[in-house]
Order: structure tokens, then C-alpha cells, then sequence
């Protein structure tokens, strides 16, 4: 399904994309226009990926660069294209796991009396928690 809201095309895809998104906490509802849809970039927008907020200033959906994660995604050989939704999903997804592990080491680091994380912060979280196992060694 295809609607058009205020001179702008949206899709189904757009649309649960960015209900997901904000129901996971990661795009607050300042980052989506009233219509509850996620506005879909140009072309020529790839990298700068901004949005004007209600308040006048800019905000990014990807804080990473999304043509770095796109050449990353084209590395390798069993991936032929990447759609531009995939590249901002898999920047999203790696923006959210690295704040993750941020976190959980972040609470070694005040046990530990630190503000900065240090790498042994990082092997402790990985080694206390589950969902890092698959990273164990991955440091050394």
C-alpha cells in the first residue's frame, strides 16, 4: 500500500519500520513527522541521513555513515545489492548493539570507580553476560 501524505510518498514498509524502531526505543516520536511514518530519504541523502526536528534544528536517524556500512555490506562476496532500507537497518542495529555493550561495561567501570571504559571492562561484560558469548575471544 501506497499513501501520500503532504506531498510525500510513503509505503507499508516505512511505516512499520518506524513504529518498530520507536517501539524499541531507538527513534524518539520528534524523529517522525505527525503521519507516524518514517520520511524516506533521497538518493543523494545517503550519508547525511537529517531530518529537521520541530524545533529548527537537525537531527540524524543513523549516527553512523551509512556509505561505509553500505562498502562494509558489499565486502562480501555472497551480497550482490543493498537496498538502502538493509543499510540503514543494519546501521541501526549496530548503533543500538555497540550502545548495549557500552552500557553493560559501563557498570564495570563504576565497580570499579572509573568514569572511561577500559578494555577489561568490555572482557567483563562479555564474559558475565549471555548474549556476548558469542564474543568471547574476539579481543585477543
Amino acid at each position: 500500500m501506497v499513501s501520500v501524505l503532504g506531498g510525500r510518498i510513503y509505503t507499508r514498509r516505512w511505516r512499520d519500520m518506524a513504529a518498530t524502531l520507536v517501539e524499541s526505543g531507538a527513534l524518539g516520536d520528534s524523529e517522525l513527522d505527525r503521519s507516524g511514518a518514517e520520511e524516506p530519504r533521497g538518493e543523494g541523502e545517503e550519508d547525511g541521513a537529517q531530518h529537521t526536528s520541530p524545533a529548527g534544528g537537525h537531527s540524524r536517524l543513523a549516527k553512523l555513515p551509512l556509505s561505509r556500512i553500505k562498502a562494509l555490506m558489499k565486502a562480501d562476496p555472497d551480497l550482490s545489492l543493498a537496498s538502502q532500507e538493509s543499510v540503514f537497518i543494519i546501521a541501526k542495529a549496530t548503533e543500538l548493539f555497540v550502545e548495549m555493550i557500552a552500557k553493560d561495561a559501563l557498570v564495570y567501570a563504576q565497580q570499579g570507580k572509573r568514569k572511561t571504559l577500559q578494555r577489561k571492562d568490555l572482557d567483563n561484560a562479555i564474559e558475565a553476560i549471555d548474549e556476548f558469548a558469542f564474543l568471547e575471544g574476539t579481543l585477543d
